[in-house]
Parts: structure tokens; C-alpha cells; sequence
């Protein structure tokens, strides 16, 4: 099975929780999985702008991405988070090579506007190109991709500068076009709670709406389930689950049918 598997900076801010992503990575590649990682890094670009001295802005969970910040992004990124997560597959036998959307054109960036706020160098997954990606896979090399990419040459604006594309949007987007069949989200949760704090197996769109008027669906909950429904929109013939990063094998667990909670569509 081709799996797309979207990880949260927050499972790579420490050696430790890499450590064991890279293991579960492995165990999954060993079970006969084909694997691409698509990775953010929001704990890390804070600590790197603190120390040079950019203030953190946000609109709506969005990182507002001047010209500065947009070089910071590009240098943890690109750099620091995706070349300690690939050394560290390397370190358990998993060859791996880390991209950005500039890489063999994998992907290329359209400026996103939200409510009439100008983001900055914050993009949308404008276009993708399979290429590499599937020589990385034919070669069992294993693609990590970092989500910060040009913008596409069709647009008007300034190439200058990489654009900031928030990790779980851009998740759906490659997992369509990269022709995933499943889209796991690991994060520090096990699924979606109910109001009795037990897990919810299976939400649609439909579903979610309720939960969120009701209130049990709140807080950092909410950027969680819009990432999975928007993945659900982009990517409608695929598997999409959230699911536990902090499990022994978390991705081979992740497809167990018992965990974790999956996005459908409404019938």
C-alpha cells in the first residue's frame, strides 16, 4: 500500500519522539508499505525567528510570512527538521531523501488570501509533478517532503522567495496526486473524542459539523478535523485517519481498523 504519513513538528522537536518515528517508519517499510513523509516544523521555526528576533504573527493558525520569516521557514524546513529526520531513517537502515516542493518540480505555490489579509509568502499546493517521487519509490528510496516550495512560474508575483505551505494543507493535495491510497495524520492524539472522552471510529462532514455546534469538537481539535475534512475534499477516494504518533509502530498501528478515526464522506 502507498502511504502518504503527514508528521507534526512537534513528533520531530526532540531526539527522542524522531527516534521513534523512525522506527515505525521502518517497521512499516519492512511490512511491504510504500511510505512518503510530508512534515512540518511550527515548534522550531518559533525557536529559530525568537533567536534572530522576528516576531510570530498568525492569522487563523496561519503563520503570517514576511520576507524574513520566509527565509527562516526555508532554513528549518528544508534544512534542519528534514535532514534530521532523514538522518535518522538513515541511522535505522531506511534510505531516504529529503525535498522540497523545488526539487525536480515536485510541487510549485500559489499565494493563499484568507478574509482579505495579506499572508505574506504563504502558498496553497498550486501544481505537482510525480516525477521524482515515483524515481524515489522505484529506486525504494524514501521521499520527505518538506512543505515549502516556489511559486508556480504561470503566476503573477515574486519568485524570490519560497512559500510557506502549512503541512496539513498540503497533505490531501500530494496524497491525490501522488497517488496514495491512505493519508495518515499522526499527531498527540489518538482520534477524535466524543463528549465522553471515547474514541470516534468514523466522522463525515456531516458528522463534524454536529460535534463542533455541540461543542465537543473545540480547541486544537478543531485545525486537526478541518485538516482531515479538507484532505477528504482533495483527496475523496482515499483513506483518511487521524491517529497516535506516541504508539510502538505507530504507523503499522495507525491502519489497524480498531484505531485512530476516519474521514468519509456523507451518504
Amino acid at each position: 500500500m502507498r502511504i502518504l504519513v503527514k508528521i507534526g513538528g512537534a513528533q520531530l522537536s526532540d531526539p527522542r519522539s524522531r527516534s521513534d518515528l523512525a522506527t515505525a517508519v521502518a517497521g512499516a517499510k519492512a511490512a511491504g508499505h510504500q511510505l512518503i513523509l510530508v512534515h512540518g516544523g511550527g515548534d522550531q521555526i518559533r525557536n529559530l525567528t525568537g533567536k534572530l528576533g522576528i516576531e510570530d504573527r498568525y492569522h487563523n493558525g496561519l503563520r503570517i510570512t514576511d520576507a524574513e520569516t520566509a527565509e527562516a521557514v526555508l532554513m528549518v524546513l528544508g534544512g534542519q527538521v528534514n535532514r534530521q529526520l532523514v538522518a535518522e531513517l538513515g541511522a535505522r537502515g531506511v534510505g531516504a531523501v529529503g525535498i522540497t516542493g523545488a526539487d525536480g518540480g515536485t510541487f510549485s505555490a500559489a499565494p493563499l488570501r484568507r478574509e482579505g489579509v495579506d499572508l505574506g509568502y504563504v502558498g496553497s499546493v498550486h501544481r505537482v509533478r510525480n516525477k521524482l517521487v515515483e524515481s524515489l519509490l522505484a529506486s525504494d528510496l524514501l521521499p520527505v517532503i518538506a512543505t515549502v516550495a516556489p511559486l508556480d512560474g504561470e503566476l503573477a508575483g515574486s519568485p524570490e522567495h519560497f512559500y510557506n505551505i502549512n503541512a496539513d494543507h498540503c497533505a490531501g493535495p500530494l496524497a491525490h496526486a501522488l497517488g496514495a491510497e491512505t493519508l495518515l495524520f499522526l499527531t498527540n492524539v489518538p482520534g477524535v473524542l466524543d463528549a465522553s472522552q471515547q474514541l470516534v471510529h468514523h466522522l463525515t462532514p456531516g458528522s463534524c459539523a454536529e460535534l463542533r455546534t455541540s461543542g465537543v469538537i473545540c480547541g486544537g481539535m478543531i485545525p486537526k478535523v478541518e485538516a482531515a475534512l479538507s484532505a477528504l475534499a482533495a483527496h475523496p477516494d482515499g483513506t483518511i485517519k487521524i491517529a497516535s504518533a506516541d504508539r510502538d509502530n505507530a504507523i503499522l498501528a495507525a491502519l489497524e481498523h480498531h484505531t485512530g478515526t476516519v474521514f468519509g464522506p456523507d451518504r
